[in-house]
């Protein structure tokens, strides 16, 4: 929790200067939008880290991990029941090649576990909580525009991270040594800021569903990034469900060509 306050204490100014600019000449926001955004925000990455931390009391990482990022076949979902369709058979092919992957990948680090079913069902909610943020946002950045959208959504996220640590954690707790203010910057550049940006531009481009199915290569490249940097290992399974993952991925980035 000191961690996440942190990181937001030096990401909302980022936040609050894409705000002004991207505010600049265009309408008001008009309060169905403003309710709207403030519960984006809420859900997007207040709530749903909330309870994945929580969920994380209970269950290990490994499955903590594979629940987590059922997200994506949660948006595909969501979005199809909204617009009152089927998921088409492209869609329904890469979610199964991208979760069979990433039960591939942790299905071996599943073991016995504490209070399994209360914490798969808090990792659960926070998927679904991130699911239902990336639906809301890509339906609401066609009005408010994807940067100004990004801008306050993050900043009512901050801001509830923050309520929420000043409620709980005293304050002598974000004194930390210069090590960890430059770790936590950042953390705040190079996780947050960047990366929110980049994921708002994605829905206004490709749509969230899509967006969230490309987003099962995290895991994946967790695993690839700790091989690299911290020597963990990388087992035979890892690599077929890093195989599985990345083609679903190609199978909705990669369009078909229209017939002529």
């Amino acid at each position: 929790m000191t961690l996440l306050a942190l990181r937001m204490i030096f990401s909302l100014p980022f936040f609050l200067v894409a705000a002004h600019f991207s505010s600049k000449g265009m309408e008001p926001l008009s309060r169905r939008d403003l309710a709207s955004i403030v519960i984006l925000g809420i859900l997007g990455y207040y709530l749903a880290s909330l309870l994945d931390f929580q969920g994380l009391l209970y269950i290990s990482a490994a499955i903590e991990r594979l629940i987590l990022f059922m997200y994506p076949t949660l948006v595909v979902l969501i979005s199809a029941s909204i617009s009152r369709r089927f998921p088409d058979r492209r869609e329904i092919f890469s979610i199964l090649l991208s979760y069979g992957g990433i039960l591939l990948v942790f299905a071996h680090d599943v073991g016995d576990s504490g209070n399994i079913v209360a914490g798969s069902l808090l990792v659960f909610a926070s998927a679904l909580s991130y699911a239902f943020y990336l639906v809301g946002a890509g339906r609401l950045m066609g009005r408010v525009g994807a940067t100004r959208f990004t801008s306050y959504a993050s900043m009512v996220s901050s801001v509830a991270i923050l309520l929420h640590f000043f409620a709980t954690r005293p304050l002598s707790l974000l004194h930390v040594s210069a090590r960890v203010d430059g770790i936590a910057f950042a953390m705040a550049i190079f996780s947050t800021v960047i990366p929110f940006f980049l994921l708002s531009t994605g829905i206004r481009l490709i749509g969230p569903g899509k967006v969230a199915l490309i987003g099962s290569v995290g895991p994946i490249a967790t695993i690839w990034l700790a091989h690299v940097f911290l020597g963990e290992s990388f087992s035979f399974w890892q690599i077929s469900g890093s195989a599985l993952v990345l083609a679903g991925v190609l199978a909705i980035s990669l369009k078909p060509k229209p017939s002529s």
